[in-house]
């Protein structure tokens, strides 16, 4: 047979909350701590592999581009309106149409790995021991 229990189970103290703080000072009990960069940065990648990273999207893109544009437009209609003195093949103007939406998501493929750099990189000097 088994003891009966003779003490009681303590009960947990209530959790009180912290006041509110102020709106002007919402950190103001926080230790003020200088932030240091890390010693750690990633390596550098090769650069075959950056220019890749940056025209291969891009040249997807331009693709799926030109053929929703031209499925709409006629080159040969949009070189005798934009240049009515040159005479422009199909094939020339879809060729030129490729290169210009290629180019142009080139530089939306080039703008965002530039902002997406490590932050390390560029800013040594700000975070380096005095």
């Amino acid at each position: 047979m088994s003891k009966p229990i003779s003490k009681p189970m303590p009960m947990s103290k209530p959790v009180s909350k912290p006041a509110p703080r102020p709106m002007s000072e919402p950190f103001a009990d926080t230790p003020h701590v200088t932030a240091r960069a890390p010693d750690f940065d990633h390596p550098r990648r090769p650069l075959v592999q950056l220019v890749g990273a940056i025209l291969w999207p891009a040249f997807v893109a331009a693709g799926i581009a030109s053929m929703v544009f031209f499925a709409f437009v006629d080159p040969i209609e949009l070189g005798a309106m934009s240049f009515p003195d040159a005479h422009l093949s199909r094939e020339l103007g879809y060729t030129l149409g490729f290169f210009m939406f290629w180019a142009v998501t080139t530089l939306s493929s080039l703008f965002s790995w530039i902002l997406l750099r490590p932050a390390s990189r560029f800013n040594r000097s700000r975070h380096s021991a005095p």
